[in-house]
């Protein structure tokens, strides 16, 4: 028996989600049918990140248990038979026994992408805030504030599971791309494209979308971005003061683990990358 990792990407628009559930197709679902089809038993995978319904992946990792003998090459042209055309296999490598995707990994990154050209051709991968008067400077002055170790319970929604809410931003930026075109984003990101990009140790339902969400509202509004203290400090997953960003202009892009040695935090590799 042989742990394999992978590294996904898919378009989350045709799932409801990562994560198995009632509502189907999701990604886990239709990779472990996939699978579990090939090996002729059935084969749980664990992803690195549970994305939510609409959320995208260009850099999602999972690992699974394979009973039978193929070399990764073999297994990754069997599964282009068995998946659908939204999900795509891009490397499998073998890993050692204990590795997990979810908790060996130190930091995971996201891109959420805004437009101000709205088609029906990137509603489903660009969010558009039309409404909303959008100032980058005004969202970029909101960065420090999310900056380092916080407890995000107030950009959270509610997990019974989760003990604690507190999660170490290490990167937050905002940027715009004229014109150019990128192997890491499926369409062609032009001037009116809003990018912001975020790496955290870890993330909760919905973090991401209530950042961008909160930062759009503070430009909006012609707000102090120091609001951003309080907000964090009333620690309420109920917030009446921003709202919870679209989900399709979400992308889970890279995911980060320990090199060789997973009690050395300063040897990094994403190594399916």
């Amino acid at each position: 028996m042989k742990r394999l990792a992978m590294l996904i990407a898919y378009d989350g628009s045709k799932f409801f989600g990562w994560q198995i559930q009632i509502q189907s197709p999701t990604v886990q679902e239709s990779l472990e049918k996939a699978l579990s089809h090939i090996a002729k038993t059935k084969i749980k995978v664990i992803g690195a990140g549970r994305t939510d319904t609409g959320v995208h992946a260009l850099g999602q990792v999972a690992h699974f248990d394979f009973p039978i003998k193929m070399t990764t090459e073999q297994l990754k042209i069997a599964l282009k038979s068995f998946i659908p055309h939204s999900i795509q296999v891009l490397d499998i490598v073998e890993v050692l026994p204990d590795f997990h995707a979810r908790y060996d990994a130190l930091t995971r990154t996201y891109k959420y992408i805004i437009t101000f050209n709205r088609t029906p051709f990137n509603c489903q991968y660009k969010s558009s805030f039309h409404r909303y008067r959008l100032d980058i400077e005004k969202m970029k002055a909101c960065i420090p504030f999310f900056l380092g170790e916080h407890d995000f319970t107030s950009f959270a929604k509610p997990n019974p599971d989760i003990k604690n809410y507190i999660a170490n931003v290490y990167d937050l930026s905002i940027y715009n791309e004229n014109d150019v075109a990128t192997a890491s984003l499926p369409l062609t990101i032009k001037s009116q494209d809003i990018i912001i990009e975020i790496t955290a140790n870890r993330f909760f339902h919905n973090m991401i979308r209530r950042i961008v969400g909160a930062m759009v509202s503070v430009s909006h509004k012609d707000l102090n971005p120091e609001i951003i203290t309080e907000w964090l400090a009333s620690k309420r997953h109920d917030q009446k003061n921003y709202f919870t960003a679209t989900p399709n202009g979400l992308y889970l892009t890279k995911i980060v683990y320990p090199k060789s040695n997973p009690h050395n935090k300063d040897e990094y590799s994403s190594f399916l990358m």
